[in-house]
């Protein structure tokens, strides 16, 4: 019995390192030459990212046992919607041939098209059914299908990824994307996974936190977040997430990536600030992980700490990656949102956004 339980052992073990080691979606590894050069960075201690403050401390074997058990095991009341979410297709033309102010399209979640002075701009863009290194391992998107195809978008200037976790950067996105776009920015170290899906080095910039470049025009800008990283078990904080800042000429927004509350927000709106539109993470909370999600309150007076004008919460609204409800986050921002006098947008996958007048009296399509 002994040898069968230590052989059955071995062979998971096998399956495992074959999975993680050819499997093209866990991406790449940051090699030590690579480490040398983010030596320089406030951020990159004894080999590995950090944030500032000392989060998130590494879970013991039972605490990941209790959280596995929860997550796998624990019914949600109202966890998924009851049905396929509706969404609003839109017309490849127009937005190809689109050229009037700013605006943005959802795709749920974090994913977004940002278009801007002429510009394409594609941010987060996890366009895929599952949030995870294989199909098998996840749970499909809330919405059958995306508001426009990878396969029908224009061309794409630009590239914005704020850190490596699959539900932000999808292998089967990136390379149907691959033909489109013209350069990618990510945070230290993330250019290693674009690398290994045959991504052109000379496309890609990495940028440290505070660190600013221009592009066609548009201003970035690596900021702050309060996360971790990893797309396997045996490389964690081996590459910085982030949030940004995009400028161009006549609008100003703010992308939080994934973040728990902290200082960096209010630190970003002086230095940065004020935003015409400020993206904000609002989902996917527990108190068992406080410190890299942000519960919805603290979403809402993030907001404020980056001067943001307008705010709409992302991170919801297309996979459950938490215990709560799927309705929690948008409920509960809202209500805060006006306890605090911050105008709050919450359009359906799909709708355009005016980043100028953004509409603030959504139908409650949720």
């Amino acid at each position: 019995m002994l040898l069968s339980i230590l052989g059955l052992v071995g062979m998971l073990v096998i399956a495992y390192v074959l999975f993680v080691n050819f499997y093209p979606s866990f991406g790449g590894d940051v090699s030590k030459e690579r480490q040398a050069n983010y030596q320089s960075s406030e951020q990159f201690e004894n080999g590995k990212f950090v944030n500032k403050k000392d989060v998130p401390k590494d879970p013991s074997f039972a605490e990941m046992l209790k959280i596995a058990r929860k997550f796998f095991f624990e019914k949600v009341e109202n966890g998924r919607p009851n049905k396929a979410l509706a969404i609003q297709n839109i017309d490849s033309i127009s937005v190809a041939n689109y050229d009037n102010g700013t605006r943005l399209i959802w795709f749920g979640h974090s994913a977004f098209l940002l278009q801007m002075d002429g510009k394409n701009i594609l941010i987060d863009p996890m366009l895929g059914e599952v949030p995870a290194p294989h199909p098998w391992l996840g749970a499909k998107r809330f919405n059958k299908t995306l508001p426009i195809e990878i396969e029908q978008l224009p061309k794409i200037d630009a590239v914005i990824i704020s850190h490596d976790h699959y539900d932000h950067l999808d292998y089967e996105s990136i390379k149907r994307l691959k033909s489109k776009v013209e350069h990618y920015f990510v945070p230290l170290g993330v250019g290693v996974h674009l690398e290994a899906w045959d991504i052109d080095t000379d496309k890609i910039d990495e940028l440290d936190w505070w660190q600013e470049t221009e592009y066609k025009d548009i201003q970035l800008v690596c900021t702050p977040a309060q996360h971790f990283s990893g797309r396997k078990f045996s490389n964690g904080q081996n590459t910085l997430w982030s949030s940004w800042v995009i400028k161009s000429d006549s609008k100003s927004l703010f992308f939080s990536g994934d973040s728990g509350y902290g200082p960096h927000f209010k630190q970003i709106g002086e230095t940065y600030g004020p935003f015409d539109f400020a993206m904000m993470e609002c989902g996917q909370y527990n108190k068992m992980w406080p410190d890299i999600h942000m519960f919805p309150e603290e979403t809402a007076q993030a907001g404020v700490d980056v001067q943001a004008k307008a705010m709409m919460p992302i991170h919801w609204g297309a996979f459950k990656l938490a215990l709560h409800s799927w309705t929690d986050p948008i409920e509960r921002v809202r209500k805060k949102a006006e306890e605090l006098r911050l105008p709050v947008t919450a359009p359906m996958i799909g709708e355009s956004i005016d980043v100028g007048s953004p509409n603030t009296n959504n139908t409650i399509w949720w």
